[in-house]
């Protein structure tokens, strides 16, 4: 259901009884509902990744984090009790960015999607199966999501409970991949702007100058390549990385610091850097088109943009960038429409699923004190309660105590463990 909130519309919400899979609450920017170059309104730079969530989940006595940001969504997972009501997102925007003016915090609390417990893990679900995407059917989302989360995992802002969702939507995306069509044929950002570059009839001797090695550039310079372009110049911030994509398309490599000093001239630009803010500036841009007018074309895969918007009003350029990718994503979605119902289907099989791992799981942190406690009880017994008959014991009656001890040590821990467990299976089955 959606709760009407002063300053949000946007909440998608559960039952409030407090669980394990209540406290997960997502909050969501999407091509589906924002304007995809404001999405970039909450990029991050990878240098400034680790102080700005930490500020965030400490700020916000959050217990577990975890940020994804692509081309066309950022979301913030979080695991917490609190409500997720406007007075939190208030807070928590303000704390994101405290550069945020009145005008921008109230546009964050007018277009942020929130939600909580299913819905949330449905969200999730749905996003890394791709059926959420701006290109339905596109694998790169899963990869992505795997990624997101394996860093902020490394930054230890995540714990158990995302620990345990992001596991089981990687197992419903892969699921999701193997049995429905929704990925028959696969497309991604990637092949859309690779379409609209060829119906340009871009000539296969074009210049082209890739700034940004990263995977989305490199599996766009791999479609090129694959398809007979061959003229490739390479600029990346670690002149390293430039080098091993510029190897594999037999082209040069400079460091990105090079770029407002190249004047080699270019027929194309391939953009996509984490960079915050424009890396083709007005300055730059003139000094790569010299004293050439010709019509150039840009393909900007970044969010935000590399590319400044003032340049486009100085200069003939043609630009391909995910914002002007979406009216052939709806056609690729219309095609993929009927294997959505299948796809709907195996998430909501998981959801419920997922429910009973928490409940398991809840189960083994419980239990796991007993062993603790037992090892408490076979001390106090052997130290206190029985010493002095163990002190009149000999050696070999003594092992055998001891080894007898240690049998029934284990099973008072692992008994209990599978009574539980199939206490819940049961439980389950009765549903």
């Amino acid at each position: 259901m959606t709760i009407k909130t002063p300053g949000n519309r946007n909440f998608v919400n559960v039952k409030r009884t407090q669980t394990p899979l209540n406290r997960i609450k997502i909050i969501a920017f999407t091509h589906k509902t924002t304007d995809i170059n404001d999405i970039g309104k909450f990029h991050i730079d990878e240098s400034a990744l680790k102080p700005r969530l930490e500020s965030l989940k400490s700020s916000m006595a959050i217990e577990e984090l975890f940020y994804l940001s692509t081309c066309n969504r950022v979301e913030f997972m979080l695991s917490t009790g609190k409500a997720i009501n406007s007075a939190f997102l208030l807070q928590f925007f303000t704390a994101f960015d405290p550069a945020f003016t009145p005008a921008e915090i109230g546009w964050c609390l007018e277009n942020a999607r929130v939600f909580e417990g299913d819905a949330a893990l449905e969200h999730l679900y749905s996003v890394a199966s791709s059926i959420d995407s701006l290109v339905v059917g596109e694998r790169e989302i899963i990869t992505q999501v795997r990624n997101a989360y394996e860093k902020c995992n490394e930054l230890g802002l995540t714990g158990d409970l995302i620990r345990l969702a992001i596991k089981s939507t990687i197992e419903v995306a892969k699921e999701v991949y193997t049995h429905t069509n929704i990925a028959r044929n696969p497309v991604s950002v990637v092949s859309l702007a690779y379409r609209k570059l060829r119906a340009l009839n871009v000539k296969l001797d074009a210049r082209f100058l890739i700034i940004g090695s990263g995977v989305t550039n490199t599996n766009m310079a791999k479609y090129l390549k694959k398809h007979r372009f061959a003229n490739f110049t390479v600029f990346n911030r670690t002149l390293e990385n430039a080098q091993i994509l510029a190897k594999e398309l037999n082209g040069k490599a400079f460091p990105l610091s090079e770029l407002p000093n190249y004047k080699e001239g270019f027929d194309i630009i391939l953009t996509c850097t984490g960079a915050a803010e424009s890396v083709i500036t007005p300055a730059i841009y003139k000094n790569l088109v010299g004293d050439d007018r010709s019509k150039k074309v840009v393909i900007d895969l970044a969010i935000p943009n590399d590319l400044d918007a003032e340049i486009l009003n100085n200069y003939d350029v043609n630009l391909i960038a995910v914002n002007n990718l979406q009216e052939v994503a709806k056609e690729n979605l219309l095609a993929r429409e009927q294997e959505m119902e299948a796809c709907r289907v195996i998430i909501a099989k998981n959801i419920e699923l997922f429910r009973q791992t928490l409940k398991t799981r809840r189960v083994e942190l419980a239990m796991s004190e007993v062993p603790r406690k037992v090892k408490e009880i076979r001390e106090v017994a052997i130290n206190e309660v029985f010493a002095k008959e163990l002190s009149s014991m000999d050696a070999g009656s003594k092992e055998v105590l001891e080894k007898i001890i240690a049998y029934m040590e284990k099973k008072y821990i692992s008994v209990p463990m599978k009574m539980a467990k199939d206490i819940l299976i049961e439980d389950a089955k009765i549903k």
